[in-house]
Formats: C-alpha cells, sequence, structure tokens
C-alpha cells in the first residue's frame, strides 16, 4: 500500500486514548478505501472511458459462440454490451451475413473481435460503418481480393491434416487431437467438453476471398498465442505486421479466450479505450 501523503498523516495535537483510537481507526479506513480504489482503476485522464460501449464477437472453425463465455462475462462487467456471433461455417459469406445481422442490431459503435477463422469473417463484415475497430486474437486476416488459402499460401504455411468428409466439411475428430491441437493448455476434461459441441466448418470457406480488407481504413489489434498449435506464432507474427496492428503476445495455446480470459478481456477492453469518441 503506497503511504499517504504528509497532509494526510494523523494530527500530531495531543489526543486522549479514545480520541487517538478513532483518528486511528478513520485513517486506516482511509487508506484502504484509497487502495481499493486504485485497484479497481478508476476512470481518469490515463484511463479514459471507452469510446465505444458495443463489443461483437466472431468465433472460428470447430467452436460455436459459447466459446466466448469467460470472456463475455468479464465484458459484461466492465459495463459493455456485449455479443456472440453463431457462425454457421458453411461460406464465408455465410458467416459474414450472421456477422452483419448483429452488427445492424447494435445502437452506436462497434469494436468487433475475431478469433482464429472468425478473423477472415470480420475482415469483410468490419467494412460496416459502426464498426471502429478491429480485434484479431490468433487470427487468420487475409487482404483483400485474398483467401484464407491464398494467406497461408502466400506466408509458406500451407493447412495440413485438415481433410473434409463426403460432404465437404472438415472436422476434429479425436478428442485428443482437439486437446493437442486447439487447446494444450487447459484440462483434458474441458478440451474433451468443447469436441463434444464442436462445430465443423465447410472446406470451401477457406478458397472464398475477402472483397475488401475493413483493417486497410480501421484501427487493429493483435493478440498473438505463443503455444499455439493451430497456427504458429510465426504466422501470426507475419500477419500482425502485414495489416499494422497494435502487437500484445502471451503464453496461451490458440484457445486463449478459454485458458487465458482475463488477458483477453483486458485486450478487448484496451482497445476500446483506445478508440476516439
Amino acid at each position: 500500500m503506497k503511504s499517504l501523503p504528509a497532509s494526510h498523516h494523523l494530527p500530531r495535537t495531543p489526543l486522549g486514548p479514545r480520541w487517538r483510537a478513532i483518528a486511528a481507526t478513520t485513517w486506516l479506513a482511509l487508506a484502504l478505501g484509497l487502495a481499493m480504489t486504485s485497484v479497481a482503476r478508476p476512470l481518469t485522464a490515463a484511463t479514459p472511458a471507452p469510446a465505444v460501449r458495443n463489443i461483437v464477437l466472431v468465433h472460428g472453425a470447430f467452436t460455436d459462440g459459447s466459446i466466448w463465455l469467460p470472456v463475455l462475462t468479464r465484458l459484461q462487467d466492465m459495463g459493455y454490451h456485449v455479443t456472440a456471433v453463431q457462425n454457421p461455417l458453411s461460406a464465408l459469406a455465410d458467416d459474414v451475413l450472421a456477422t452483419e445481422r448483429v452488427l445492424q442490431r447494435k445502437t452506436g459503435d462497434v469494436l468487433l473481435v475475431g478469433h482464429s477463422w472468425g478473423g477472415a469473417v470480420i475482415t469483410q463484415a468490419g467494412n460496416a460503418s459502426n464498426v471502429k475497430g478491429l480485434v484479431y486474437l490468433s487470427a487468420l486476416v487475409p487482404d483483400s481480393n485474398e483467401s484464407v488459402a491464398g494467406l497461408l499460401q502466400r506466408l509458406n504455411a500451407p493447412m495440413s491434416a485438415l481433410t473434409p468428409d463426403a460432404e465437404g466439411l472438415i472436422w476434429l475428430n479425436a478428442e485428443q487431437q482437439f486437446h493437442q491441437v486447439m487447446a494444450a493448455d487447459i484440462s483434458v476434461k474441458k478440451a474433451q467438453e468443447l469436441a463434444a459441441i464442436q462445430q465443423p466448418i465447410a472446406a470451401r470457406a477457406f478458397t472464398a476471398k475477402v472483397q475488401h480488407a475493413a483493417w486497410q481504413e480501421k484501427p487493429s489489434w493483435y493478440l498473438q498465442t505463443q503455444h499455439d498449435q493451430a497456427l504458429p506464432l510465426s504466422v501470426q507474427k507475419a500477419i500482425a505486421q502485414h495489416i499494422g496492428a497494435r502487437v500484445t503476445s502471451i503464453g496461451s495455446s490458440h484457445l486463449s479466450m478459454i485458458s487465458h480470459p482475463d488477458e483477453v478481456a483486458r485486450l478487448i477492453d484496451w482497445a476500446a479505450r483506445s478508440l476516439h469518441h
């Protein structure tokens, strides 16, 4: 605890034992109050109030909107209005449309957040006029007129071990595979739960091109996950540098919103506070 300023020290005038006890108790309460206020990070000139109160979260492949719950609740506790999109994962255009529908229901400006495949989705959907910033979490971020497959080819990082089934859908079949690739830093039990509710993604989604990359005109942030087995850190770094994003790195697996929800929520909060009224 920081010491109080000199003007806030206990008075030096003689006091009786009873009044000395009252004074000491009063100043201790004040000191504790100041300490708690500091922990709560009051809004000051150094921490301006967010210019954007609406947060829209877009999930990636093999998951659904429930993946955001640990982060979503933290953001709600901070006072944000948060919505998690439910992507059908059937095509890039379908996921963009699902996101645009949510954006159209928002009153006021929006900070758009995308994880993994969701990065491609928000790169297109982020062109909506009410989107003021983009946050990418270990995300795939194509350029204009580029697909995710083209992005990975450009970065010499072709997709592997992702074989579609007879209907053209890609799954992570084994619970062990899901745990190792997506979330090695969470418990096996939790990984099994996530694997049980996974949503497959259509292989054709990866070859569809983004028409115009919203990050070319709008500020962006990128969270690099250092222990990622789904999207190598070197690829994440190349993407973040290419789009000119403000970068944060944490020691996390691909599913950082599950294993590090506090850090992810703080990044989104920081991005919202960085935008100007």
